[in-house]
């Protein structure tokens, strides 16, 4: 069988601005960049397995990315995936990410790029806490902010 590897594309204002982000607050790194006249217009970042395209290509998109990312324990119990999202919660936290809760039907953990683009961590088989609040936004899909809530109506 085929494996298959998904990079799905973020569009961004600044690419470089961009990846100063997710490389010095979300912990990826940049193995390769496409500039011209010195300026990047597509990057890759990457952590853990987890591929990102950041392009400055369709204005019209920015801001409108909306990642759900999983996260690979060692020991794939409940107890070992919400342990390692807290650590994950703790450590962006302490380099001044701001981190939202959410929810999809079940609990998220939200992080919003320099442009709105949103990135979704799920907690496994956990039902999103009563005060998330659900309602719809101008997006429809996109998840909404109430105060530090995400949700999606």
């Amino acid at each position: 069988m085929t494996d298959w590897f998904a990079r799905p594309v973020l569009h961004v204002t600044d690419v470089e601005a961009s990846i100063r982000f997710y490389v010095n607050r979300l912990g990826f790194t940049s193995p390769w960049r496409y500039e011209e006249d010195g300026r990047a217009h597509v990057a890759q970042v990457e952590r853990q397995g987890c591929a990102l395209i950041l392009a400055d290509t369709w204005q019209e998109k920015i801001g409108n990315g909306l990642m759900f990312i999983s996260l690979n324990v060692d020991q794939q119990t409940r107890e070992a995936a919400i342990a390692a999202l807290d650590a994950l919660r703790a450590e962006l936290e302490a380099k001044g990410v701001p981190v939202k809760e959410g929810s999809w039907g079940y609990r998220l953990l939200v992080v919003d790029d320099p442009d709105g683009n949103q990135l979704f961590f799920n907690y496994p088989n956990e039902i999103a806490p009563s005060e998330t609040l659900h309602h719809p936004d101008v997006a429809g899909n996109r998840a909404g902010v109430n105060g530090d809530v995400a949700s999606v109506g």
